[in-house]
């Protein structure tokens, strides 16, 4: 188990991580240009410039949705009178950066970055024009020539929008990851249990009795424990009511789709399931999407995203807590997964518990004979 532990986290770890700075170009960037002077050969500057994947026919409302729902990781808007106050003597140009913190913080503070290098990188432009400009003039006075280049120095300016804006702390960013994988450890083991205890009873109460009782016992644990989980962030950082009410019922279902899903190996394979159960934990680690973008991630990590419950939990619990869009989409995600799991835990039972009963009374017959 050390080895194997060792084999499954560095190459899960080392291959996921490596998507970094690989998979940046992966990321989307909306340019909504609304100056009709200079803006589209300011546009096709950035285009030329920017290492992303670059949109520029959007509106700035399109953008902006596109922004709330993480398709898009930053809007950059030129408003109608950019080169006019450009080019005016005591007017200041400003660009407009919108960035949705309700994202890994990989992303936020990576556009936070890029935004600072474009006004700084247009501003140096700004002022090498009006020096060259001051240069070539030589009889221009010195006072006025002073003026001019103090009047470059503040010419352009970003006005940086944050939406969706977090607490601060890190204990706030990585709680949408912590309270969904303390649930998902958990369950995990619960299942090892659970499923062992449905063994040794199905012989007593009958094959589906067993099954469907244990699943009512499953729906009133998964109501129960997240309480737990929740409780401790609210000591933490305090929310309303209606947004405890909503992590509740959120995790409760989540909780219980991770029971069925972590389940699935245990049905299948007994103890030794849980050496299944372990690489894909691991491997959520990285496609529950808290430390990625989906866009970022590579081909295994984004389909194990897809097919996993942490994902849409996690960004379920960005919106809850902090705000974003396509809820009902990851509602639907993870409960397509517990009810997949479900059905596949059914046909699991049906074809095992098929072949138990002359298991058991073997058994039982020794038992009897010693």
């Amino acid at each position: 188990m050390i080895v194997l532990y060792q084999i499954l986290m560095l190459t899960i770890f080392m291959s996921g991580y490596s998507a970094i700075p690989k998979n940046v170009p992966q990321l989307t960037v909306a340019i909504v240009n609304e100056d009709t002077q200079s803006g589209a050969s300011f546009v096709e500057n950035l285009e030329k410039q920017l290492p992303f994947n670059i949109i520029t026919d959007d509106s700035l409302e399109e953008a902006k949705v596109g922004l709330e729902d993480r398709n898009i990781h930053m809007v950059i808007h030129i408003p109608a009178d950019f080169t006019k106050n450009l080019s005016a003597q005591d007017a200041h140009a400003q660009l407009d950066y919108l960035i949705n913190e309700s994202n890994p913080t990989t992303v936020t503070s990576m556009m936070k970055t890029v935004s600072t290098e474009i006004t700084a990188g247009l501003q140096a432009q700004v002022q090498s024009q009006s020096f060259e400009g001051v240069l070539n003039s030589m009889q221009v006075p010195a006072d006025q020539s002073k003026q001019i280049v103090e009047a470059t120095m503040g010419k352009v300016s970003s006005n940086l929008v944050m939406t969706n804006p977090q607490p601060a702390g890190m204990q706030n960013q990585m709680a949408p990851m912590f309270i969904t994988m303390a649930l998902y450890v958990g369950a995990m083991i619960y299942s090892m249990q659970s499923v062992g205890g449905l063994r040794s009873l199905q012989h007593q109460m009958g094959k589906w009795k067993a099954f469907f009782s244990l699943r009512m016992v499953n729906l009133l644990i998964s109501l129960i424990a997240p309480l737990i989980a929740i409780g401790i962030y609210y000591m933490v950082q305090g929310y309303g009511m209606e947004t405890f009410m909503k992590l509740w019922l959120l995790h409760s279902v989540q909780l219980f789709v991770c029971i069925e899903f972590t389940s699935i190996f245990i049905m299948l394979l007994g103890q030794g399931g849980m050496l299944l159960n372990l690489p894909i934990l691991l491997s959520q680690t990285i496609a529950n999407g808290t430390t990625l973008p989906p866009e970022m991630m590579p081909g295994y990590f984004k389909f194990m995203s897809h097919i996993t419950p942490m994902f849409y939990s996690t960004h379920l619990d960005y919106n809850i807590l902090f705000g974003g869009g396509k809820s009902f989409d990851y509602g639907i995600g993870l409960a397509l997964v517990g009810l997949a799991a479900f059905a596949i835990n059914i046909v699991i039972h049906h074809f095992k518990s098929a072949r138990q009963p002359d298991a058991v009374k073997e058994t039982v017959q020794q038992s009897v004979m010693v």
